[in-house]
């Protein structure tokens, strides 16, 4: 059977089933419009008094929706397994006893991020706050990504499967809204190279396509983004930019307090480098999000100074002049600090890594995919741009161009299914349906 277009949803179609109430995964390529989509429906919930969970699987997704990290809205932080007990110590918590009584929406962006078993502890904490069996203690749950980008990360042996492999997923009676609209790449030549990889048929014309924009500048850019596989290559690109920079150096060195194991999670946990040195006219990226400064994990700027205290002064992208004093990061217990540490939460942005560049959109890209380890990764980092005349690809091999070959099967079977629901939608009389979003509407809002 052929899986076409008339299986795909526009935005209106979607949007038209979100507000039906249902458990949905929204899904569709690089580009597609999912996030705005999402945005577009949180507006419509908070317009509505509807309490709404905003999150991503990484700090820098969560900014595109000005939200959180599924782990830390949900509480369960950097654990791999909930324990009885830590469920107990969560519901003791304050703040979660709060933003779960309030909560009827959950938003969770870039889900093949996120591990499969934490979406059944995710499941396991809204099952245990709402006191409720059903899956997600009956919060509506809508779930945005896609499989073709980058999996889970992996460390110390534990499972990686994607989410759709989690004991949850077949139980939340899913509603797939695939997106068919393209609003990042107009190119339809270099858009038909990502459907190439995307359909895993890479061919020799589509290596061709590529090829032209090897070593090649992007016109009117003197220093596009830099996007590559490893820290340590990002690191090393960095330093040397920050060298080339004939000015004053600042350092500013990381402190720490608290029990010593702990101290090293947060470490890890943080994107914050143990030492930094800026120079004015340093490319930076804060790495947490204070929303009553005006930035967020994610936010890219220039140092344009220090002030008295020698703090660095960030100018955004957008002109905002931000003073990024330290900050700290923690682990605690019972309301107990268990470990700390502070530092200026920036670090240097001229090259960043692919696995940070996803869901971003970049006018112009230098790309360097020779060192390419897992499926998506050439996907990613390639949809990133607009244009095939906005990248410059400086390196590139076999697994660049490879994506996930159960993926392919999966996708398949979502094609269907959301070609399934956009009809089931399409056959409700008009009336009907809006009635039914209303009924759904007045079962969630705080309106009284």
């Amino acid at each position: 059977m052929y899986v076409g277009y008339n299986t795909l949803m526009t935005q209106d179609e979607a949007l038209d089933l979100l507000k039906l109430g249902h458990n949905v995964y929204l899904t569709g390529p690089a580009g597609s419009g999912k996030t705005y989509l999402l945005n577009k429906y949180i507006e419509y919930l908070r317009k509505n008094n509807v309490s709404v969970g905003v999150t991503a699987s990484t700090g820098i997704a969560a900014t595109h929706l000005n939200g959180t990290t599924i782990h830390s809205w949900s509480g369960i932080g950097i654990k791999d397994k909930l324990e009885k007990q830590d469920i107990n110590d969560l519901k003791n918590k304050i703040y979660l006893q709060i933003r779960f009584s309030l909560a009827k929406v959950l938003i969770i962006d870039e889900i093949s991020m996120l591990h499969g078993h934490r979406l059944d502890m995710i499941d396991q904490v809204c099952r245990a706050f709402k006191i409720s069996s059903e899956p997600f203690g009956g919060l509506q749950v809508v779930m945005c990504g896609d499989f073709f980008q980058l999996p889970p990360v992996a460390r110390n042996g534990e499972d990686d499967s994607f989410v759709y492999k989690s004991s949850i997923w077949n139980q939340m009676n899913l509603k797939v809204c695939y997106l068919e609209e393209q609003y990042r790449q107009a190119d339809q030549g270099f858009l038909q190279v990502l459907n190439d990889i995307r359909g895993s048929s890479v061919s020799h014309k589509t290596l061709e396509i590529l090829m032209t924009r090897y070593n090649q500048e992007v016109d009117g850019v003197g220093s596009p983004t830099k996007l590559y596989t490893h820290n340590t290559d990002v690191d090393a690109i960095n330093n040397m930019e920050l060298a080339k920079l004939n000015e004053k150096p600042e350092t500013y060195s990381m402190t720490s307090s608290g029990e010593e194991k702990l101290i090293e999670i947060v470490k890890k946990s943080c994107l914050a480098p143990e030492q930094l040195i800026l120079k004015k006219k340093a490319i930076v990226m804060f790495v947490k999000n204070n929303f009553d400064k005006g930035y967020v994990n994610g936010t890219l700027g220039e140092v344009i100074g220090f002030d008295k205290e020698k703090y660095p002064i960030v100018k955004t992208l957008r002109g905002k002049e931000i003073i990024a004093g330290p900050t700290s990061w923690t682990i605690e217990e019972e309301g107990v600090v268990k470990a700390e540490i502070s530092q200026i939460p920036l670090r240097l942005a001229w090259a960043i890594t692919v696995h940070k560049s996803q869901g971003m959109s970049l006018d112009a890209a230098q790309i360097d995919l020779s060192k390419s380890f897992v499926t998506g990764m050439g996907y990613v980092a390639l949809s990133r741009v607009r244009a095939l005349d906005g990248m410059k690809l400086v390196g590139i091999n076999k697994m660049a161009l490879k994506v996930n070959e159960e993926v392919v099967e999966v996708d398949y079977d979502l094609k269907k299914q959301s070609g399934y629901d956009k009809r089931v939608v399409a056959n409700l009389p008009k009336g009907q349906r809006i009635k039914l979003q209303k009924k759904f509407l007045d079962s969630v809002s705080t309106k009284t």
